[in-house]
């Protein structure tokens, strides 16, 4: 028996596929725009309507609006039609998926829809179905499926999905949205945890940072270092962070053969070192430091020290 080439079967399926969502740009218009305005300036909910795998991604859809600003709902048609239709109010808006635009259960609840519903808008692939011509705004996009038997939803629905990127992304855009405002709805977590904690909820403060003087002798510094156990010691004079040193500033120094009992710690520190605000996304502290490789940050407020975080401090907060 000869043996069946699985790879070859899916890089032709990724070829449709993404042919497919290619193609989506060449076949948005005017419409999409109607209904993004339609969206954007309704006062109402956004409620998503579809069955099967029409209904799987019109969930994913709601979803992923509702996290990025626009209040969206999913309801199933069958549902609708015992009792759940009664969650739609005139101000509200229903988007209708459904590759054929001939789904029976979508069909059956039209004439409520259109009585309670603001308005009615679809997706469909035939703009002359009974959903589209029922439809304020309907928008058809076709999609040669990767099925070879034309019969299991797979590009049409891989197409679907990307439209609702598009879509939120697009209404996103337009509104503003912003990392504190994504953060609001997702207040657990790694993600949310990642939007919302600061520096200053994470840094050492106090007598927990390690500081010398300019005058300290190296071997006095080493002790600081050690104590506090964040691997450096800011170097002060006159209550001002004038100086650190790490441990990359100790392997120069033993390189060197310095004496540590008669090295001042003002002749070895880093005069130039990188500092952030306490006000700054801890995330974006991790980003600073992997981009200057190191793994302490001093942390000011209004040029003022306040703090040091660390790559740990990061780690351990599970911000990475």
């Amino acid at each position: 028996m000869k043996k069946f080439n699985y790879i070859n079967s899916a890089k032709k399926t990724f070829k449709i596929e993404s042919d497919a969502i290619n193609d989506l740009s060449k076949q948005i218009d005017k419409d999409f725009e109607s209904l993004c305005d339609l969206i954007r300036f309704n006062n109402g909910k956004f409620i998503i309507m579809g069955v099967g795998k029409s209904g799987h991604i019109g969930q994913k859809i709601s979803a992923t609006l509702s996290s990025t600003g626009t209040g969206s709902i999913f309801i199933h048609p069958t549902e609708a039609a015992h009792g759940d239709i009664g969650l739609i109010e005139k101000k509200d808006i229903v988007f209708l998926i459904s590759n054929s635009g001939e789904t029976d259960e979508i069909i059956n609840i039209l004439p409520s829809l259109k009585r309670l519903a603001n308005k009615i808008t679809s997706l469909t692939s035939n703009k002359k179905s009974t959903i589209a011509k029922a439809s304020d705004i309907a928008i058809a996009i076709k999609s040669k499926e990767a099925c070879p038997l034309d019969l299991a939803p797979t590009s049409s629905t891989t197409s679907a999905l990307a439209f609702g990127d598009a879509l939120a992304i697009a209404l996103l855009e337009s509104k503003g949205f912003t990392k504190k405002d994504f953060a609001s709805s997702h207040p657990a977590g790694k993600l949310g945890k990642k939007l919302i904690t600061q520096v200053k909820h994470l840094m050492h403060i106090g007598k927990d940072i390690p500081q010398v003087n300019l005058n300290t002798l190296l071997s006095d510094a080493l002790l600081e270092i050690t104590k506090k156990s964040l691997g450096i010691t800011l170097v002060i004079n006159h209550s001002k962070v004038v100086g650190i040193f790490t441990d990359g500033d100790l392997r120069r120094c033993l390189n060197q053969k310095m004496d540590i009992n008669s090295t001042k710690i003002k002749d070895v520190m880093t005069k130039k070192f990188v500092v952030i605000e306490d006000e700054a996304l801890a995330i974006d502290a991790a980003k600073v430091m992997e981009s200057n490789k190191i793994f302490t940050l001093v942390v000011m407020n209004k040029n003022k020290n306040v703090g040091v975080l660390s790559m740990h401090d990061l780690i351990q907060a599970r911000i990475l």
